[in-house]
């Protein structure tokens, strides 16, 4: 059954149907090709959590844990669930933008550890989680993923102060100077002493026979 109404269309989206069913085949029907469209659209948004943002952009980034918009977060005192909600890139509770810490302290009069007191249940989650379980869960996850260590390429020429370096031994260790011999000594001429002169002396003194007769 089809059922006519009337609905408003831009005229920069009209001229792009009309040029898109122009250059392809098939049916060139503009009421064919809206309801086809709107089957499409309506099947995306299905598959969709409720409330979740379809590009996955907008969010709240806690530490390590990323809340996508649509999170709902969930305390519990005095006997009592109390609720907040990610909306955009902020978390809402009562009309106001508070952080997860404030949201915790809200309705104790002690401090509270936020990871610990917060349950969250993310677009798609059937369940709200303790928000301690999710950090732990993605360090796991990330912890898990093999990681590629970096390999250094090898220089084609091996750096210089790895390359033995010649050593010139006449250079470093030079032969040492050769000592001129010594000059000769003098010819002595033995005519210049006594006789005996070079014969060993066994006495202390010596007396010459001239020395004696006086």
């Amino acid at each position: 059954m089809i059922t006519t109404m009337t609905a408003q269309l831009s005229t920069p989206t009209l001229l792009r149907l009309i040029d898109y069913l122009q250059t392809r085949s098939g049916s060139k029907d503009i009421s064919e090709a809206l309801n086809t469209a709107l089957e499409f659209w309506l099947d995306a948004k299905r598959e969709l959590p409720a409330g979740a943002d379809p590009t996955g952009i907008r969010g709240y980034q806690w530490r390590s844990l990323f809340l996508p918009e649509g999170t709902v977060l969930r305390s519990w005192s005095y006997g009592e669930h109390n609720y907040a909600r990610v909306e955009g890139d902020k978390i809402i509770h009562d009309g106001e933008s508070v952080s997860p810490n404030q949201f915790a302290r809200s309705f104790t009069r002690t401090a509270r550890n936020a990871w610990f007191d917060l349950s969250v249940r993310r677009p798609g989650d059937k369940h709200f989680k303790m928000a301690s379980a999710l950090r732990k869960e993605l360090a796991a996850e990330l912890a898990s993923i093999p990681t590629t260590p970096a390999v250094s390429a090898m220089p084609a020429v091996a750096p210089a102060a790895a390359m033995p370096i010649p050593i010139d031994v006449t250079a470093v260790a030079p032969n040492p100077p050769v000592a001129a011999p010594p000059a000769p000594r003098e010819a002595v001429h033995k005519s210049d002493f006594d006789p005996g002169w070079d014969l060993p002396e066994r006495r202390k003194f010596r007396y010459r026979m001239e020395d004696i007769a006086f």
